[in-house]
């Protein structure tokens, strides 16, 4: 079962993309690291106070349905820049390096191969924290660290450059959050001391775990302290939780408006397309969970704000599904003309914004190598959101993402919602036998 087939209107919505710029666009991608989708002031979020990610969504297209394609900072990123998921390329543990078989395929090489000069600042993450020196085909301009890494992006932006430039500017807040649950100093942030709890950011309508929630989960937990230091928190402890979460937030958004401040002063939004994401998302309290690898919504639904060439579409807000993992990089090869490797299966979104073609779903798989190794999948449908685990009680998970975003009703112990639970698990098995991966077939027998 295809993801989506895109017609002849899809492609040339996209073509009329990059010829909306007088030359090749540039292109500057800025990530944060551990940032839930609705962490966002433009999103409606009270305690997200992020005047410089609003400032983008105010000039581009805040895409509500996206996904990261594995909840964990190494997988997710080697998605994004290798355009396969996890699962496929074996890459789904922290700490795992590029192998050499996809030397000349990665994303950088490949707009390099396209006439860009190609620059990286800041937190790489496939392995080594920081970008090995000049390779992938970037240009290491500065290595993982928030401080300094806003001025080194716009040191980069002040550059005469001869090419059209590709730049990652990658943040690691508001990551220091599981330093603060641990009762450690946050390294890249001071947020000050704990305010009385009557100032912190009340809990969410979602902070009880729901019925028939799945079973793994609290087992998972149970595994690491070290990962999970919140099972004993008290509800004023989480509080504390989210109030530290936004706090160090609004750190990261202020070091992004230098990079907004620069693209406005040199007018970059006529010839260039900037895309903001995260890796991941944050537990953020929902379900009394902290820290990223589990498939809640929290954590698998990350933002997505793309500001096309002269401020096309500024200010729009698209349903459209996307996997910002496996998505980026059929986007910007369309964009640059760069050459798409075979074997991608990921859409050009630009494309299905333009054209209303849009995607039949998204995939997120994860797993939980670093504590008891379960496996887990998400299909997301227009309407749905299916949820599979390998083990445990009440694995398999429906919600009704149009009624119930906070997932507290799981549909999936509803006889009548056998239809539909059942159309997903199509979805689910079509794709697993799509994408083969080194233990995909051993994971179809998973499947109710």
């Amino acid at each position: 079962m295809k993801r989506f087939l895109a017609g002849a209107g899809a492609l040339a919505g996209l073509a009329s993309v990059a010829a909306a710029a007088a030359e090749k666009p540039n292109i500057i991608l800025i990530m944060t690291d551990q940032q839930a989708g609705m962490a966002l002031g433009c999103a409606g979020n009270p305690y997200a106070r992020t005047p410089a990610m609003d400032r983008l969504a105010e000039n581009g297209i805040r895409f509500r349905n996206a996904y990261c394609s594995f909840p964990l900072s190494g997988p997710s990123r080697a998605a994004m820049f290798t355009g396969l998921y996890p699962g496929e390329s074996g890459l789904d543990e922290n700490g795992m390096e590029l192998p050499d078989s996809l030397a000349g395929r990665t994303l950088g090489e490949l707009l390099t191969a396209a006439g860009y000069d190609c620059g990286y600042v800041g937190k790489w993450h496939i392995g080594p924290v920081s970008l090995p020196g000049d390779s992938h085909g970037f240009r290491s301009i500065k290595g993982n660290g928030d401080d300094g890494l806003a001025e080194a992006a716009v040191g980069y932006l002040k550059e005469r450059h001869r090419k059209p430039f590709f730049m990652v500017a990658s943040f690691t807040n508001p990551h220091n959050i599981c330093e603060f649950a641990r009762g450690q100093k946050t390294p890249m942030a001071d947020i000050g001391p704990r305010p009385p709890v009557e100032e912190c950011p009340n809990l969410p309508a979602n902070f009880a775990v729901a019925p028939y929630d799945a079973s793994v989960i609290a087992f998972e937990r149970s595994q690491s302290y070290s990962l999970y230091p919140t099972q004993s928190y008290t509800n004023d402890d989480w509080r504390q939780y989210l109030n530290a979460y936004y706090r160090l937030l609004e750190h990261v958004d202020a070091e992004i408006g230098k990079i907004v401040d620069e693209i406005d002063r040199q007018n970059l939004w006529r010839n260039t397309l900037i895309i903001f994401t995260s890796d991941h998302g944050d537990g953020a309290a929902a379900h009394h969970w902290n820290q990223k690898t589990a498939l809640y919504e929290e954590v698998a639904n990350i933002p997505l704000i793309v500001c096309l060439p002269g401020k096309k579409h500024a200010g729009e807000v698209s349903e459209v599904l996307v996997n910002n993992g496996v998505d980026l990089m059929p986007t910007l090869c369309a964009v640059t003309g760069a050459s798409l490797p075979q074997g991608r299966s990921g859409v050009d979104l630009l494309a299905a914004f333009e054209s209303g073609n849009l995607p039949e779903y998204v995939v997120t798989e994860t797993n939980f190598k670093q504590t008891a190794g379960t496996f887990g999948w998400i299909v997301r449908t227009q309407k749905y959101k299916y949820v599979l685990y390998d083990k445990g009680r009440y694995r398999e998970q429906l919600f009704d993402m149009e009624s119930d975003r906070g997932e507290t009703r799981n549909l999936a112990v509803e006889s009548s919602s056998a239809d539909i639970l059942e159309q997903h698990r199509k979805i689910l098995r079509s794709w697993l036998e799509d994408h083969p991966g080194p233990e995909r077939w051993r994971h179809l027998r998973f499947i109710p």
